[in-house]
This record gives C-alpha cells, sequence and structure tokens, in this order.
C-alpha cells in the first residue's frame, strides 16, 4: 500500500473537516492509499466531536493525529503551529516513510515543499483557493500594517515556490486555473492537474419524500403552505447576510407567507436583528443549528436554497461546499455570479437562478424567473448535480491524481467545461 501523509490546518471536528476531509479520505483509504492525517482541532470542538471523529477514522482505516490549535495571538500563532505539524510530520515520516504529502492550502505547504526537499517525498499542493489574497480580501490582513504586509508578501513568494515545484495540483475551479495561467511562474512540465470541486456526499443529502417535508415543516414549526427559502452553513465573512435578507424581502412581497430558514452554527441574535431593521418580523424567520447528520432533516422543509457570496479577486477559486448540497436535496438555488464555477455549472445544471446585482430591480428579476427552476423535478436537478458533486467521483480523480504523481505524473493540462469536475488530457497524453 502506499503510504501518504495528509496535511490540514483546518480540524476534523469542524463542519468543514467531516464534509471536506474526512469524506474524501475515507474513500482513499479504500481505494488502498495508507492514509495518515495531521489535523488541527479547536479545543472546545475537540472535546464535543472528537470521539466520534476518532470512532469515524478507526473505521474508515484513517491514522488520525490531531493536535490543538492555536488561537492567539495573530500570525504568531500560526508560525507556532506550523512548527509543531512540522515535527509531528517529521517524527511521523521517520516511522511511516512516506511516499507522498497531500497538502490542504497554504500552511500546510510549507511543510510539504520542506519534506520533499529533505526526502524526496511528491508533494501535492491542494490550493483550496487563493489564500493569502483571501486573507487580505477578508480584511484579516491589513496590508497598511507592516507586519501583515509582510506576511502577505511571504506567501505569495511561497505560492509560487509550491505551484513551481509541486508534483501534483489541484484546484476547486477552472477558474482558479485560467487565472494561473497569468502567472509568471507556472507548473514545471507535465506537472498532473486536476480541477475537483467541494463534493456532497450524496447518500446523505437526498431529496425528501412528502411525508418527510411535512415532517421537517412541522419540526420547525412553519406553516405546511408556506414557501420556504433556506440558508444552509455559517456567515462568517464573505457571505452576504444584508443582501440575502433584502432578497428575501422582495421574495415575500411576490409571494406572500414566505418563510426564510438558516440551517446555521450562528447565534440567532445578529440574524435576527439585520432582519427587524428591514422590518422582517421574528416569526418570518426560523434559525437552527444542526449536527451534519440533521442537517438533510432541516433542508426537507425547503423549497429554494438560497446564498450570496461576495465576488472578489480570490473567489475565482472558491466552490461553496453548500451548492454542491442544496443541489443534491433537489433544492434550486438562487445565488450570485462572480464566484469560482458557480455561474456555468447552474447553466449546465439548470437548478439555479443567477441575480444580476445586489438591489431590489435585480431581485425582483431573479423571483420572476423562478417558476421556471420550481418547475424542475427535484430528481432531475439532483442526478444533473451528480455529474458535478458526487463524492465518489472525486476520491476518483485524486486517486488518479495520486497514481500519476507516484508514476512520475504524464502531462495534463486543465481542459474541458467545468461541470465534469477533473481534467479531461491534452492531445496525446494519457489520464
Amino acid at each position: 500500500m502506499t503510504r501518504t501523509l495528509f496535511l490540514s490546518y483546518d480540524g476534523m471536528t469542524d463542519p468543514l473537516g467531516q464534509s471536506q476531509v474526512l469524506p474524501y479520505l475515507g474513500g482513499l483509504s479504500r481505494e488502498g492509499f495508507e492514509v495518515s492525517l495531521i489535523s488541527f482541532e479547536k479545543p472546545d470542538r475537540l472535546e464535543r466531536n472528537g470521539a466520534a471523529i476518532e470512532r469515524v477514522t478507526r473505521e474508515s482505516g484513517i491514522a488520525w493525529h490531531p493536535l490543538p490549535y492555536t488561537r492567539r495571538p495573530p500570525v504568531l500563532s500560526t508560525v507556532w503551529d506550523l512548527a509543531r505539524m512540522r515535527r509531528h510530520a517529521e517524527r511521523l515520516h521517520a516511522r511511516e516513510r512516506f511516499e507522498l504529502v497531500h497538502c490542504r492550502s497554504y500552511v500546510p505547504a510549507l511543510v510539504g515543499l520542506g519534506m520533499k526537499r529533505r526526502h524526496g517525498t511528491r508533494f501535492v499542493f491542494d490550493m483550496r483557493g487563493f489564500w493569502a489574497d483571501e486573507k487580505v480580501e477578508a480584511g484579516a490582513w491589513k496590508l497598511e500594517n507592516p507586519l501583515f504586509r509582510s506576511v502577505y508578501g511571504f506567501f505569495k513568494r511561497r505560492e509560487a515556490d509550491f505551484v513551481r515545484e509541486a508534483d501534483g495540483i489541484v484546484s476547486l475551479t477552472h477558474a482558479g486555473f485560467r487565472e494561473m495561467e497569468g502567472w509568471a511562474v507556472r507548473p514545471a512540465p507535465g506537472t498532473p492537474r486536476r480541477v475537483i470541486p467541494c463534493s456532497a456526499d450524496f447518500d446523505l443529502f437526498t431529496p425528501p419524500s412528502a411525508a418527510e417535508r411535512e415532517a421537517a415543516r412541522a419540526a420547525l414549526d412553519l406553516p405546511g403552505e408556506a414557501f420556504v427559502a433556506a440558508y444552509l452553513g455559517s456567515l462568517g465573512t464573505w457571505y452576504m447576510l444584508d443582501e440575502m435578507l433584502d432578497f428575501f424581502a422582495v421574495l415575500r412581497r411576490k409571494r406572500p407567507g414566505s418563510r426564510l430558514l438558516f440551517v446555521t452554527p450562528d447565534a440567532p441574535e445578529p440574524i435576527l436583528a439585520a432582519a427587524r431593521e428591514r422590518g422582517i418580523a421574528p416569526g418570518e424567520l426560523v434559525v437552527r443549528s444542526a449536527q451534519r447528520a440533521e442537517v438533510p432533516g432541516f433542508l426537507a422543509a425547503a423549497d429554494l436554497g438560497l446564498f450570496f457570496i461576495r465576488p472578489s479577486y480570490s473567489k475565482q477559486s472558491s466552490s461553496p461546499t453548500k451548492l454542491g448540497e442544496l443541489l443534491a436535496m433537489g433544492l434550486p438555488v438562487v445565488t450570485n455570479g462572480g464566484v469560482g464555477d458557480v455561474e456555468p455549472i447552474l447553466d449546465e445544471v439548470g437548478g439555479g437562478v443567477v441575480v444580476d446585482g445586489f438591489d431590489a430591480a435585480a431581485y425582483e428579476r431573479a423571483v420572476d424567473r423562478l417558476d421556471a427552476v420550481l418547475a424542475l423535478p427535484p430528481r432531475e436537478i439532483r442526478e444533473r448535480a451528480m455529474q458535478v458533486y458526487d463524492l465518489r467521483a472525486a476520491v476518483d480523480s485524486y486517486a488518479g491524481l495520486y497514481r500519476s504523481v507516484l508514476a512520475g505524473g504524464a502531462a495534463v493540462r486543465p481542459v474541458g467545461p467545468p461541470w465534469k469536475g477533473s481534467i479531461l488530457p491534452a492531445e496525446g497524453e494519457t489520464t
């Protein structure tokens, strides 16, 4: 079996780790790869969810090595965690002799590239997004501060090293690879590359039956006849709460009695306060927190998925996890363009409406287009979405990339339509 080390600065006890790391690694383990995993866990979540994740990893054949995440102070905490990741990875390598190190985003890539240079292990740069630019655009790194300006410059230089020296590269989007084509630094000729969007577990997220829909509405105290739009996930920096509430204000005017459901770990008070500012009554909103296994049960109450993401340079490389999960439920989606491959995917799947602006007129135009997508059978939306977001296809893409990297890597270029979810071989190449 091929011994691989997966490095993640995200925690497996976080929702993202449970949806976008563990399912892939479990699949790769079943494909014959011997996986060791180092992740950084927030102490409260580790205490709450650690036993469950330990059980999942053990049953999946994954050797999990959780390390405590250091929250403060900024920058120095990351430097400290990076040093601990490097030490632990080196100790594991001395025992396991890994053939491949898979690095999820930029901080782990510092360790993976170092291991390649020292030990000759194959280095897979799973970039996830333009991380340094995302930090700046989110306001976390203010470039007028000399410290953050220095950190940003450091990671942009290392980004070039990652791209130049990687044995394999993963992007979440075709748009991200297209942007990289204009960079001064390119991957070495023949470097295998894959586009693998954030997938969905189609066994967990399934269209509800009429009875399940009725039960979900009763549990959430939603009227059986109400039109229900649903937002899924944390709100955080990038998701546009004010604009989503403005959209809902237009929706309820055109569809009286509508309700807006938030399935989110975030506290309800800020959501309700922002709604009150727009004249939206508390009774028109439902805010619920849910464990991952509970999410489909709540979404069963919805007629429509809704999310807006602030478009920016770094968002070219983003793949919203919630999009695949909502479509897997058979729910049409209202969202915005300018984010990764979202717009061309929805054009192909046919299960969504993309707003053309963030104002009342744009929202009215979007609401007027809802009838067409609401008429689509949920099973049809799901089947089309499976071509893009199926977890099994993502595992196959990762396994194929690993094998290509370990074999030396036939040249593969990012070509082909974005909804296919992987890279087709260029002329004369093989997968």
